[in-house]
């Protein structure tokens, strides 16, 4: 579990460092640059705690997907709260798809 915590508190801070500036075009290239990595930085510090933690219960695999996974959800979120923009069906289908790659991923084969 604290894993999937800190990986959710890693993507949302590297959602905002990839795309919260988008709402800020009239801002200067370097000076967005510069922000953005100060967020990546923050992000860092949970992404790499939560794969050195998670290492000891899940395959490397298993772990980019539950980052994957997580990384849609909160893009999904953010992206819903944050830019008003509306999910549309076909995204709902494709999220469902990775959903179906993650039971291929996790099962016991």
């Amino acid at each position: 579990m604290r894993t999937i915590l800190l990986l959710t508190c890693s993507n949302i801070f590297m959602t905002f460092a990839w795309y919260g500036h988008l709402k800020y075009r009239s801002a200067p290239l370097f000076k967005v640059i510069v922000i953005s990595w100060l967020i990546a930085f923050a992000e860092y510090c949970f992404q790499v705690p939560a794969n050195r933690i998670g290492s000891y219960e899940f395959t490397v695999a298993q772990l980019k997907t539950i980052q994957e996974v997580i990384t849609l959800s909160v893009f999904a979120v953010f992206s819903t709260l944050y830019f008003h923009q509306e999910l549309k069906w076909n995204y709902y289908v494709g999220f469902t798809l990775i959903v179906g790659a993650v039971f291929v991923i996790f099962k016991k084969w």
